[in-house]
């Protein structure tokens, strides 16, 4: 196996990527068409297509390594399956009431997004636990019985179970699974004692509708894929990505198919902390605009910001406590991502007063944007910067996809010059601004909603068109340094290779940190190191294990997750140094510490880890530079047209240079205004520079 090369796909709304790192450590890319349809055809044909293009045999790739976003897909179009839910006698609305609370606090007309599990299908049965697990009403089965009925007349697909305290106490749900099985054994079931253990009835019940909802599909999609891959002579057996950035096997995906929910723009944010690593920076946003969604994620001290309480679907995708209410609640690890409806493909309309709107609405791979010339009429973010001379009028993807310029020119007067009563140029940058606008939602989630300032970071721009976006998007942001990487339109499939082998578990433990049995701790993590080894097919001593908690003053609704790093032990001693460090995160976090109020534990956590990902980079290796050329592009009210080179990325080997310039390339293209300048480094970076005094002024222009 250690011969053989590993390969690496990840699904975007309008392309898909593949990678591979050769036997020499450089990297080998291909860019495809997405295939909705079935999004495994599109999968399958970019790796052999790669795999032929590189003069490789099938049998030469010794494992596939892949993301996805067919369960986040089914969540945002509401197409995942059927789903019940059996729950306690009189919580049968947790879903409707969830917290109270809604994104826009100003907006009387807004309408929270339909419950996944609708009301008809939730169906409640006799049984009632405390919060220590005590029995107050025994299960009855009669009425778990009634339910399984009503359930198999409605002809649903998924079926959720979530009992109130089931947490403390699991017998009761286990035996409704029993009966599921029994009387439903084609229907995918989900107990919320096996995908959430924790506190919480609204997130418990949520994560684990969630879970049934993307079940199906996502089950019947990595059959489909393991069959093509198998037809392909390819290894049928392959690794996901999941959510908090490790990837596992396929196969236990099937069980559990909600942890790939962010998998995609998880594999994004490795690959963008292994470039920031070795580009020589400790601290940076990374920023993965596709053509569908952008992304955005901090990096801070070379450390991945994960969370566990996020949200998935009405508008943004998040995990801030600031900013949340408006989507589903799913509440396992994930790297700290905001997600927000602004790609290439978003389509550009206006709204009933005539104000000039993006997204979130995707012309996607298909019809895709007007340029295309494959069916797409409505104007997109791509027509916009095809207008501005941003992009090659000829082809995109290094020729694989020929674009008409016309065609965008005619959308965009039609639906947004014309009735505006403005140029065509001051209409398309007019949508390029406006996209940088709603991307920027997605940075502050995870900068200065988390109490950090953007101007303290550097950004790491990828997907097909970050390079194009970054540097409008950090002039916004005051942000002064945007690095693009080689390979960074596909940058999440590289990210795939860099990721290790890894899984997590946890478990509910509601105790006053100096008021806790110290081996109930001890006992808590313990089996949660057994369970996580167990799921790698490891012995503990064969697996990295990472200890956490989740902590929270007395009385608060919310609550940080901290490193346990005493692990099976929990002294007096150490458990003033975790009430040290709980106090000072919770300030950086919030701007306050409450010296005075108790400190609890919430939930144990344990991760195992298996290394598994690339050591290094790949090796940038210069070649000689493309012939220049000459394009008229327009850079803003500010400049108007300009006449801009057109380079490749090789052409800066010759030292830094000032902008105007456009750097296209095979996976994308990135843009350096006039007042910018661009330099490559040793890893072949591209490094661009705004002037300190433009993001200045752009920022107190924000304030």
């Amino acid at each position: 196996m250690t011969d053989k090369l590993r390969i690496a796909a990840d699904i975007g709304g309008t392309f898909t990527d593949v990678a591979l790192i050769r036997a020499d450590r450089t990297i080998a890319t291909r860019k495809v068409s997405s295939t909705p349809e079935d999004y495994a055809r599109g999968v399958a044909e970019g790796i052999l297509e790669l795999v032929e293009v590189e003069g490789l045999k099938p049998d030469e790739i010794g494992e596939v390594m892949h993301a996805c976003t067919v369960a986040t897909n089914a969540i945002l179009e509401g197409k995942g399956a059927r789903t019940a839910l059996i729950t306690t006698e009189g919580f049968r609305d947790v879903l409707e009431m969830r917290r109270i609370r809604v994104p826009r606090l100003y907006d009387p007309l807004y309408e929270k997004p339909p419950a996944l599990s609708p009301r008809k299908w939730r169906f409640e049965v006799e049984e009632r636990l405390d919060h220590k697990g005590n029995v107050l009403t025994p299960l009855d089965e009669a009425s778990v019985l009634k339910a399984i009925e009503k359930i198999k007349a409605a002809n649903v697909e998924a079926v959720a179970v979530c009992l109130l305290h089931s947490y403390a106490n699991s017998e009761h749900e286990l035996r409704i699974g029993e009966l599921l099985k029994e009387h439903l054994p084609d229907v995918f079931i989900s107990l919320s004692v096996d995908v959430l253990p924790e506190i919480r009835e609204y997130e418990r019940t949520s994560t684990s509708v969630i879970n049934s909802f993307v079940g199906p599909p996502v089950k019947n999609y990595l059959e489909s894929l393991r069959d093509r891959l198998a037809a392909a002579g390819l290894p049928s057996k392959f690794f996901m990505m999941h959510s908090a950035g490790g990837i596992v096997d396929s196969r236990t995906v099937i069980a559990k198919p909600a942890q790939i929910v962010e998998c995609g723009p998880a594999a994004g944010v490795i690959g963008a902390r292994a470039v920031m690593l070795e580009a020589g920076f400790t601290d940076a946003i990374a920023f993965d605009m596709g053509g569908t969604t952008a992304k955005a994620s901090l990096i801070e001290g070379g450390q991945l910001m994960r969370a566990d309480d996020y949200e998935v679907g009405g508008g943004i995708s998040l995990s801030s406590k600031l900013a949340k209410g408006g989507g589903y609640a799913l509440k396992l690890p994930v790297i700290d991502i905001s997600e927000v409806g602004a790609g290439g493909g978003s389509i550009v309309w206006r709204d009933r007063a005539g104000a000039l709107k993006v997204g979130p609405q995707s012309a996607g791979a298909r019809p895709g944007p007007a340029c295309y010339g494959i069916g797409g009429t409505e104007p997109t973010v791509t027509d916009a910067n095809m207008v501005l001379g941003f992009l090659n009028p000829e082809a995109l993807a290094g020729g694989a996809v020929p674009v008409n310029p016309e065609l965008s020119r005619e959308a965009l007067t039609r639906v947004v010059a014309d009735p505006m009563g403005i140029e065509l140029d001051r209409a398309a940058f007019g949508v390029h601004e406006l996209v940088s606008t709603v991307m920027t939602r997605a940075v502050k989630s995870v900068t200065t909603f988390r109490g950090r300032d953007p101007r303290d970071f550097s950004m790491i721009a990828f997907g097909g068109n970050g390079g194009i976006h970054s540097v409008s998007l950090a002039r916004s942001l005051g942000v002064s340094t945007v690095i693009v990487p080689p390979g960074a339109g596909v940058l999440s499939a590289l990210g795939l290779l860099y990721a290790d082998i890894e899984t997590s578990a946890s478990m509910a433990l509601l105790k006053q940190i100096d008021n806790v049995d110290p081996a109930v701790v001890s006992k808590g993590f313990a089996d949660l190191a057994t369970r996580v080894s167990n799921e790698l097919a490891r012995s503990l001593n064969e697996v990295e294990l990472i200890y956490e908690a989740d902590f929270r003053y007395r009385g608060q609704a919310f609550e940080l997750t901290l490193p346990f790093e005493q692990g099976l032990s929990l002294t007096e001693q150490n458990a003033l140094q975790t009430r040290v460090a709980f106090d000072e995160a919770h300030e950086k976090t919030y701007g306050y510490r409450l010296a005075g109020t108790a400190v609890e534990i919430v939930s144990l956590r344990a991760t195992a880890r298996v290394r598994k990902g690339a050591g290094s980079l790949p090796e940038y290796r210069s070649r000689k530079p493309a012939p220049e050329r000459i394009r008229s592009v327009y850079f803003g009210p500010d400049w108007g047209r300009v006449e801009t080179a057109v380079i490749d990325r090789a052409a800066l080997l010759s030292g830094p240079r000032s902008g105007p310039a456009i750097i296209e390339e095979y996976e994308g293209t990135t843009i350096v205004p006039p007042d910018c300048s661009a330099q490559i480094d040793a890893k072949g970076n591209i490094i661009v520079t705004l002037p300190v005094s433009a993001t200045t002024k752009t920022l107190e222009a924000a304030e």
